[in-house]
């Protein structure tokens, strides 16, 4: 049942997980991704160990197959262990355990750490930088792109990992905890890491990126109306209703018409990937994105967390 767990942590049943959620962020936040040991990382490592052994044969079938246990494999021992964890633990300690998980899945500060690190490239006028810090958080290839080619490169990365590593986090931790939050992030995961059309994983990584597409599709279409609520709303809402189902992905498209037309720009078009042009639709409306643009970018999806967050705690207290 969402925002309610047994026990207590010194609030009310119903405030529990809403505090949790609130506690989780902060430590992101504040603390942002581990440096050393982070779980992601080592998980990134069983997954890759994971493919390797079963990304075998030449049948399309078999390889789907194979693409489907793997992805039980990576993910479902680990969401039972949280799942059980908390269960075990109960009350203060359970509490905690909702806590770190949700800190672990979470990944907003370091959203903010790579993309900012891109807008400060862009303010000191090395495009160099900004070139070879924006690939690291996008999946085009940046090295012919101009100042406004890497702003929006920049701007669309943050939109859409708001949902993946933020917001829809928090919404499978309001549903589930701790697991729900470690189940959505460790299946976006693998989709990042598997979810390609290429001829290696176009069979093998399909339940990977089926699964992420019906783990998103609620979290993203909530990211969106939030982008819009909190933006031009009236442009956010039309550019949704009229770009976001032309996008190849299904949640990346609403989320990120939605937040280009709440943001005033124009993104999409035309990109590189591996040495092809891809024609691209656009996304948004207005002006092309400058560096500038990432900070407001991030500031949208910052605000949309604090928005989520004071309806967790408005839900709970209700409930309560």
């Amino acid at each position: 049942m969402p925002f309610a767990f047994s026990g207590s942590i010194d609030a009310p049943a119903s405030l529990s997980l809403p505090l949790a959620a609130v506690a989780g962020v902060a430590l992101d936040r504040l603390l942002g991704e581990t440096p050393r040991w982070h779980p992601l990382v080592g998980f990134g490592r069983l997954a890759e160990a994971i493919e390797r052994a079963g990304n075998r044969g030449r049948d399309g079938a078999s390889r789907r197959a194979r693409g489907v246990c793997a992805w039980a494999l990576a993910v479902a021992p680990w969401t039972a262990l949280a799942g059980w964890a908390r269960c075990r633990g109960g009350g203060l300690a359970g509490g905690l355990i909702d806590v770190f998980l949700l800190y672990f899945a979470l990944g907003g500060r370091s959203l903010a750490e790579h993309a900012g690190r891109v807008a400060a490239d862009l303010r000191a006028g090395d495009l160099a930088a900004a070139r070879e810090h924006v690939g690291w958080i996008v999946s085009r290839d940046t090295a012919e792109l101009d100042e406004a080619g890497v702003a929006g490169a920049c701007v669309e990365s943050t939109l859409e990992n708001g949902n993946d590593a933020v917001f829809g986090v928090l919404f499978w931790f309001a549903l589930f905890g701790g697991a729900g939050a470690m189940l959505f992030r460790l299946s976006n995961t693998l989709d990042a890491m598997w979810g390609y059309k290429t001829e290696r994983f176009l069979r093998f990584g399909w339940a990977a990126a089926r699964i992420d597409d019906l783990l998103n599709y609620v979290p993203a279409r909530l990211t969106a109306l939030s982008y819009a609520a909190l933006g031009q709303t009236r442009a956010a809402l039309s550019c949704w209703r009229r770009q976001g189902r032309l996008w190849e992905s299904p949640n990346a498209g609403p989320v990120m018409s939605a937040g280009a037309g709440s943001l005033g720009l124009l993104l999409g078009g035309p990109a590189v990937y591996h040495g092809r042009a891809e024609a691209r639709p656009a996304l948004g409306e207005g002006r092309a994105a400058c560096g500038e643009d990432i900070a407001r970018a991030l500031s949208l999806v910052r605000r949309g967390v604090a928005l989520w967050l004071a309806v967790f705690l408005a839900v709970g207290a209700l409930r309560a």
